[in-house]
């Protein structure tokens, strides 16, 4: 089928759906819902025979859903109505949750029904089950849908029975006694607003939004008490425990501010905050970088918020990493988080910084530190174990391993232009060549577009699947944690590496693409063109698009043809 992808913004949802319906033949392009007149437009240059909306923020226009068939995408299980969906859900600690996919009508999420899934409600953040159960039961209601549509069924009347509009949650409902509202409680009032809005809440004699809280199970004190600090993230006492709060966005008259990580949003206060590290223990607690070790086999897990790695944050990884290569393992696992791996630089860290040309270059130079001790590591296998989403540095940094695993469902971005054409660092200029061949490298960082786990192992750009289920991906980890960690595979495969890496060649190689890319970067941070510092500004700030890319927009090509209808004969 034709497929037009009418969206707010292409979000993981959003791409995730691209990849899939890709995959399965149907022929897509993609609008950025700006404006009433443009969507007309775009319906009028592919004439779609379906417009899906799998993420919007206000009604499609009557006079596109009268005139061809448009699917909606909604958080919520039959007769769920209203924009918080998954908000009131989370809010009221629901034990099963939904997606369904309604056709527009003149009434919002009020359409006949073509498909839903259901799921368990997970107990996280918003923006995780967003990310995760929403997504799969999404892929899997709207490949439903269309099937439906295309065997010319008829969409089910919305069911009547609890069907009622559900408004945006007030602030009011979210707000925190500090004085009377157990640790469950906080958590899920933040958990139901991660990502966005954030739970407004005072600190320090200022007010801010928190966002990515976690539970602490050892320290206490008086409820609303500051604790602790760890990392970037600071520890606040409830009335029968204490929360983490990993990220705050200042909340500032007549200005939208953005968030960043707690400790760099509360300035010179958070200096007065006394810094905990974890302690061993079975108690829950906030831990970015942790290291399991299991046989011959060490486990490392770094799990940054939304994948964004800071240069703070890349120099305590590379040291846990350089902890791992002095234990007695063979394999060295690198996990990554369960809904990213990573997506390279930290943006919002960097938009914070009084310099950010400063702060990016720094970042980078952090990143390619830790990258390539990954790939000049000769005394450990390492294989990169995908269980979320990477993006731009993030993929290349996974590529620096012997060996990519990935979790099907996974997205990957491996391409750096659409942040104001950056130019990329994080070896990609050796890595990438080597696993697709020069022509193939070229292609795929040109076409800027999202790439499945079915693609990618078609490409060569990861060595193996499984999933989408966790379970399903952990056998798979379980099975080349197996053979790589054999002794006699294992001594054969460090062997041949230790002889490459010790090459001239081989050292002469990295250094060359690392200066090359860097001196790109530094034009992209200090050079005249100021496109990447414009794309972050749009980025951090959510600036609302005012036009839909070439690259997604394929109906607006130059030399793209709208299609004849189809003529019957008689």
């Amino acid at each position: 089928m034709r497929v037009l992808l009418l969206v707010h913004a292409f979000n993981s949802l959003s791409q995730r759906l691209y990849v899939e319906l890709a995959r399965d033949g149907h022929e897509l392009t993609v609008e950025f819902d700006i404006h009433d007149d443009i969507t007309a437009e775009a319906v009028t240059l592919f004439r779609p025979d379906v417009v899906l909306a799998p993420y919007l923020k206000r009604a499609i226009p009557p006079s596109v859903w009268r005139s061809v068939p448009c699917l909606i995408v909604h958080p919520g299980p039959p007769g769920d109505r209203g924009p918080a969906a998954l908000d009131w859900a989370i809010l009221r600690g629901l034990p099963r949750w939904g997606v369904t996919v309604l056709q527009a009508t003149d009434e919002l999420d009020a359409g006949p029904v073509w498909s839903s899934a259901e799921f368990a409600l997970r107990d996280a953040r918003k923006s995780s089950v967003y990310r995760n159960e929403i997504t799969e039961a999404a892929v899997t209601a709207v490949r439903d849908a269309l099937v439906r549509l295309s065997l010319g069924e008829r969409p089910t009347p919305r069911p009547l029975s609890g069907d009622a509009w559900q408004p945006s949650v007030p602030k009011a409902q979210r707000a925190i006694n500090w004085e009377a509202d157990e640790t469950s409680e906080v958590l899920r009032k933040i958990h139901s607003a991660d990502g966005f809005p954030g739970v407004e809440d005072s600190l320090f004699d200022r007010r801010f939004r928190l966002f990515d809280a976690q539970r602490e199970g050892r320290l206490g004190g008086r409820p609303g008490e500051i604790l602790a600090r760890r990392d970037e993230a600071i520890c606040r006492a409830t009335v029968d425990g204490a929360i983490w709060i990993g990220q705050l966005q200042p909340v500032v008259e007549g200005l939208r501010d953005f968030k960043r990580p707690a400790a760099l949003a509360l300035g010179t206060a958070a200096e007065r905050v006394p810094n905990v590290e974890a302690q061993a223990s079975d108690a829950p607690t906030r831990r970015e970088i942790h290291y399991v070790q299991r046989d011959a086999v060490g486990f490392l897990h770094f799990d940054f918020y939304n994948g964004a790695m800071s240069t703070a944050q890349c120099r305590r990884l590379r040291e846990a990493f350089a902890q791992a290569r002095r234990q007695p393992t063979r394999l060295i696992m690198l996990m990554g988080g369960t809904d990213f791996w990573s997506n390279g630089m930290h943006l919002h860290c960097i938009e914070a910084a009084a310099s950010p040309a400063d702060a990016s270059w720094e970042n980078i130079n952090a990143i390619d530190d830790l990258a390539q001790d990954i790939l000049t590591t000769d005394s450990h296998l390492v294989v990169a174990a995908l269980q979320g989403n990477a993006a731009a540095g993030g993929v290349f940094l996974a590529l620096a391993a012997d060996a990519v695993l990935a979790r099907r469902g996974v997205v990957l971005n491996p391409h750096y232009r659409n942040m104001g054409n950056l130019f990329g660092s994080e070896f990609w200029t050796y890595l990438l060549p080597r696993r697709l061949g020069a022509r193939g490298a070229r292609e795929l960082m040109a076409s800027r577009l999202p790439i499945g786990t079915e693609q990618a192992l078609t490409l060569g750009l990861i060595d193996a699947h499984a999933g989408p289920s966790r379970s399903e991906f952990a056998a798979l980890i379980d099975r080349w944690s197996s053979d790589f960690s054999d002794p006699a595979t294992f001594a054969a495969r460090l062997h041949a590496k230790r002889e490459q890496r010790a090459s001239d060649e081989f050292r002469s190689k990295l250094a060359a693409c690392r200066a090359e890319e860097l001196e790109c970067m530094r034009l992209n941070f200090y050079g005249f063109d100021p496109s990447y510092h414009i794309a972050r500004h749009r980025f951090v700030h959510r600036t609302p698009h005012a036009w839909t890319p070439l690259y997604l927009a394929r109906h607006r090509q130059l030399g793209y043809v709208t299609p004849l209808p189809d003529v019957v004969d008689g």
